[in-house]
């Protein structure tokens, strides 16, 4: 995403592990920068609760072999 001077600015002061995390994301995603990474952090997440406020039964699931490895419980 290009920079748009018009776009709203944030200014957050994180931990050096959350700067650590974002780094290693960076590396090894498809992400771009850090700010990347967490705009599309945001957007899940956004997605995410939408499901859950549309359907109070919705489950996130991460299943290997159709075998339940976890189920995520968002709050």
């Amino acid at each position: 995403m290009q920079y748009d001077s018009s776009m709203p600015r944030y200014t957050i002061d994180f931990d050096k592990d959350f700067d650590k995390t974002l780094s290693e994301l960076v590396e090894t995603t498809d992400a771009t920068t850090k700010a990347d990474v967490i705009r599309r952090a945001v957007a899940s997440y956004s997605y995410l609760k939408k499901q859950q406020r549309s359907n109070k039964d919705a489950k996130i699931v991460i299943t290997d072999d159709d075998k339940l490895k976890k189920e995520i419980v968002l709050p």
